[in-house]
């Protein structure tokens, strides 16, 4: 009788421990306009995509290879980082929007490039379109070439070890005199304060 119940008993307990391993909602859940990085998979190449920085992604990235995914990427309801892994032609104006956050600060960054483990940069891609409007504070275009006229409303833009194959227009005197080029990157055309 006594082994009865003690077998019992462990069933009993054994689906208690089954259960509690089950899939739980809580723990894959995102916060809204954030990918699940459980659901998110990586390219199978060793190499990854610059967004994949562990000091950058403090919420997951929107790696994209076509322009459907980009546009929705760099919308309002996109995320903080937008990177590519191919060349890109869109053949319409684009617009950076939206206000987002890294390490509790403002922060947009489009990376044209991607890395290998030990972060060294193993490509760089081109975007090209008409124009792009950033209306996202701290933005910034990284590792590559945006091909086409950029137009800046917003505060803190920069380009960093990338180019602009185009001109590079402010919206206010402020803004031009808060840009920053860095490592090493460099805007073809012209730099000034210009409305739309």
């Amino acid at each position: 009788m006594m082994n009865k119940a003690a077998a019992g008993l462990g069933l009993v307990l054994g689906f208690a421990l089954l259960a509690g391993c089950g899939n739980n909602d809580a723990t894959t859940a995102t916060t809204e306009g954030e990918q699940n990085p459980a659901a998110t998979e990586a390219p199978a190449k060793t190499e990854t995509p610059a967004a994949a920085e562990k000091t950058d992604a403090q919420t997951s990235p929107s790696i994209v290879n076509d322009q459907d995914a980009f546009l929705n990427a760099i919308s309002a309801k996109g995320t903080w980082i937008i990177a590519v892994l191919n060349d890109m032609t869109i053949d319409q104006d684009l617009v950076l929007d939206g206000q987002f956050e890294n390490k509790g600060e403002p922060a947009r960054k489009i990376a044209l490039y991607s890395q290998d483990a030990d972060r060294n940069v193993t490509a760089r891609y081109t975007l090209t379109a008409p124009k792009m409007t950033v209306n996202s504070e701290n933005a910034r275009i990284q590792g590559g070439t945006f091909k086409g006229d950029v137009y800046v409303t917003a505060n803190g833009f920069q380009v960093v070890d990338g180019t602009v194959d185009g001109n590079l227009y402010f919206s206010t005197q402020e803004q031009l005199d808060a840009f920053k080029l860095e490592d090493g990157a460099k805007v073809t055309g012209e730099t000034a304060v210009k409305a739309e």
